[in-house]
């Protein structure tokens, strides 16, 4: 068995302004329940990893910091498991990604169901690399 890393670290969250602005302006996206993902093939992150990744919650639907923290969480670890999959697939292509994780729904929701809209997200991601939809964007 390969050396899979189960970390979430500093170098993997998207924090770049520029990148994040350029993400949802020329970046593809696509809904996968209760999660809406935008992504972005990006030439060169800031960081040597495969992706860059942000969580987001609704300040709208959820009022209460509390809340939206503990889906931010939920999400964070949905995906921190489940990475390896999009990992494999990006190293093959040779890419990097800027993702974001928009949580839609308006109810809030068990860890399982979170975990479970994350892995048909990252299924939907993989399925579109492999199709090469993605092509580097200089920033």
């Amino acid at each position: 068995m390969e050396n899979i890393s189960y970390t979430f670290g500093k170098k993997e969250k998207l924090c770049s302004r520029k990148i994040i602005d350029f993400l949802f302006s020329k970046g593809k996206g696509f809904v996968a329940y209760p999660l809406r993902v935008q992504i972005l093939a990006v030439s060169e992150l800031p960081e040597d990893v495969p992706a860059q990744t942000m969580f987001s919650v609704s300040k709208k639907r959820f009022k209460r910091a509390v809340k939206r923290n503990l889906l931010k969480r939920r999400m964070r670890e949905a995906y921190r498991l489940n990475k390896h999959h999009l990992y494999d697939v990006i190293d093959q292509k040779d890419l990097q990604l800027a993702v974001a994780f928009l949580y839609i729904s308006s109810d809030e929701m068990d860890y399982q169901t979170i975990e479970k809209g994350m892995k048909k997200a990252i299924d939907k991601l993989v399925a579109k690399i492999e199709k090469n939809e993605f092509t580097p964007q200089n920033l």
